[in-house]
């Protein structure tokens, strides 16, 4: 199982890297872990289909990164 980092620290992470001074409601930092994981299934999933169309069977690191651009531009919106 993967270890989740601690909801303290990624609280004060938001709040450093947030323009102005933002109160965050309780349940506002486990909505930000899920976004992260859904984000990272489909960085996985577009990893192994790019890994498949060059045959081979495990995802190597040239995968992600010929994925991460077009995942991140569809995150952005």
């Amino acid at each position: 199982m993967i270890k989740k980092a601690p909801r303290s620290q990624l609280k004060a992470l938001i709040k450093t890297k947030a323009k102005s001074n933002v109160n965050l409601r309780p349940a506002a930092d486990a909505m930000v872990e899920l976004v992260i994981l859904l984000f990272l299934n489909g960085l996985a999933e577009e990893a192994r289909a790019t890994a498949v169309e060059d045959r081979s069977a495990t995802i190597r690191a040239k995968h992600l990164r010929a994925v991460s651009k077009k995942m991140l531009k569809k995150a952005r919106g």
